[in-house]
């Protein structure tokens, strides 16, 4: 069976883009500091590490020159990749994903993650979840924000099953076969 797109399907796919690119532009209200020790997300709270450093620690960042959240999507997105290299799901990734989420990262002044809110969470998939946002405490802290002070990252993940739960960011995919 072959794939014939017809002007539908092409409208679809177009709605299906545009919407995963606008859900990582916001910035998103901003958020208050959480109690100490803990970095709530919208569906589970993670508890941050406050002496032992994560399994493999993160490169220490640079800082980040951006001006705007949606410029410093990138140098958030670098970091995570340097930091889960093995993880990272190579080349094109297969047309049918395992989950899709979008969440929002609250990053201070120094890089470090105050808060997480998902936009839109994979519920069907309550394991990957929560592996981002261990992933995303793990990388922390992440390039410090020196021109905006404050920032809030915003980026899609992409997940794959199959592949022992690799994953992409939409900020820096190689696309879809």
């Amino acid at each position: 069976m072959t794939f014939q797109p017809t002007p539908k399907r092409l409208g679809l796919a177009c709605a299906l883009l545009a919407t995963l690119l606008l859900a990582g532009c916001g910035t998103g209200p901003t958020a208050s500091a959480p109690p100490a020790g803990s970095v709530p997300g919208q569906l589970s709270n993670v508890s941050v590490p406050t002496s032992a450093p994560a399994q493999s620690p993160s490169p220490q960042p640079r800082s980040s020159d951006a001006a705007t959240a949606r410029d410093y999507r990138r140098d958030a997105a670098r970091h995570v990749y340097d930091a889960n290299r093995e993880r990272i799901y190579p080349g094109k990734l297969p047309p049918v994903l395992y989950a899709v989420g979008t969440l929002q990262v609250y990053l201070d002044a120094g890089g470090k993650v105050t808060s997480m809110h998902w936009m839109r969470a994979p519920q069907h998939a309550p394991e990957v979840i929560a592996e981002i946002e261990r992933t995303v405490l793990a990388a922390a802290p992440y390039p410090a924000p020196t021109r905006m002070g404050t920032v809030i990252w915003t980026d899609t993940w992409l997940w794959d099953r199959d592949k022992g739960g690799r994953f992409q960011l939409d900020t820096l995919t190689e696309g879809q076969q």
